[in-house]
C-alpha cells in the first residue's frame, strides 16, 4: 500500500485523511473535495494534501475510498475512470447501507478491472463537514466490511489492514446482512430519535426545560438530513420489519397506559434496561 485516495471532503473522508496521515506516515494520502472551500477547510484542519482535481488525488492509488453520499458514488467513479486507469485498484467506501453501493458500482468496476470492497466504518456524530474531522474519529468503532464478488483474502487483509491502523475493529459479512443489521441498530434509531425530537419539542419553547434525556436519544436527529433520507430510502426494504416493530412496542405501551398496567410496564421497561445496559 503506497498510496490511498480519499474521494469526499466531508467528516468522514476528512477523518480517513487525518487518521492515515498521522498512523500509516509511509502511506502516501490524498483528499478530493468538489468545492474549492472544502479543499481549504481540509488544509486548515491539517490534511497535508487536498485537491479539487481528480486525477491529482486519484492517479496512482492503490486504494480509492468514496467517502460521498452513496448516491453521488458512481458518478465520481466514472470520473476517475475517465482521468485515469484503474486497473488492480482496490475501491472501498463508507456507505451506511452496502447493498445499493455494491449493485451501483460492481458492474462499472469489474469492467474497469478494479476491485471493489464494501466498508462501513461506524463512527461519525450529528456534525457535518471536513471542519469537524478528526484523527480519533475511528478510534474503537466497528467496521462492517462486505466481500460480494469474492476477492482474494490478500485484498481484503489490505482494507482491513487500513481500517485497524486507524482504530477500527473489523467484521466481514454480506451485504445483505448488513443492510438487515443497520436497519435495527443505525437507521431505526435514527428515525425514533426524529420522531422523539418532533413529538418532545412540538412547542419550541419548551426546549429551554429539556435534561440530557431529551438531549440524549434525540442528539442523532441532528444529523444531515438529506443523507439520512438517502439511507432511509436506500434501506428502505430492511427497515420496514424494525419500523413495524417499534410501532407494536408502543401501542402495547399506550394499552399498558390505558389498563393501568404497571407491573406489565415495569416488566417490558426491565427487559429494555437489560438489553441496553448489556450493549
Amino acid at each position: 500500500m503506497k498510496r490511498i485516495a480519499v474521494l469526499g471532503s466531508g467528516l468522514l473522508g476528512g477523518s480517513i485523511a487525518l487518521a492515515v496521515q498521522s498512523r500509516l506516515p509511509s502511506v502516501s494520502v490524498a483528499l478530493w473535495g468538489r468545492r474549492e472551500q472544502g479543499i481549504v477547510d481540509a488544509k486548515d484542519q491539517g490534511i497535508d494534501v487536498a485537491s479539487v482535481n481528480l486525477e491529482e488525488v486519484v492517479k496512482g492509488a492503490d486504494i480509492i475510498v468514496l467517502a460521498s453520499p452513496v448516491g453521488a458514488m458512481l458518478e465520481i467513479l466514472e470520473a476517475c475512470a475517465s482521468s485515469c486507469s484503474l486497473e488492480g485498484v482496490l475501491v472501498t467506501d463508507v456507505g451506511s447501507v452496502k447493498m445499493a453501493p455494491r449493485d451501483i458500482l460492481g458492474p462499472l468496476v469489474s469492467k474497469l478491472g478494479a476491485k471493489y470492497i464494501g466498508s462501513h466504518p461506524m463512527a461519525g456524530s450529528e456534525q457535518a463537514g471536513v471542519s469537524s474531522a478528526r484523527e480519533d474519529l475511528f478510534d474503537g468503532a466497528a467496521c462492517v466490511m462486505t466481500n460480494d464478488f469474492d476477492h482474494s483474502e490478500e485484498d481484503v487483509s489490505a482494507i482491513r489492514s487500513m481500517w485497524e491502523t486507524i482504530g477500527c475493529q473489523c467484521y466481514l459479512t454480506s451485504s445483505d446482512e448488513h443492510d438487515r443489521v443497520m436497519a435495527r441498530i443505525s437507521h431505526m434509531p435514527h428515525m425514533l430519535a426524529s420522531v422523539g425530537a418532533l413529538v418532545g419539542l412540538k412547542d419550541q419553547d419548551h426546549g429551554k426545560f429539556a435534561g440530557n434525556g431529551m438531549r440524549d436519544t434525540t442528539r442523532v436527529a441532528s444529523g444531515h438530513p438529506g443523507m439520512w433520507a438517502e439511507i432511509f430510502m436506500s434501506n428502505r426494504n430492511a427497515l420496514r420489519e424494525p419500523v413495524e416493530e417499534a410501532i407494536t412496542y408502543l401501542r402495547e405501551m399506550l394499552a399498558l397506559l390505558d389498563d393501568s398496567s404497571e407491573d406489565a410496564l415495569v416488566d417490558l421497561l426491565a427487559k429494555a434496561k437489560h438489553l441496553r445496559d448489556d450493549l
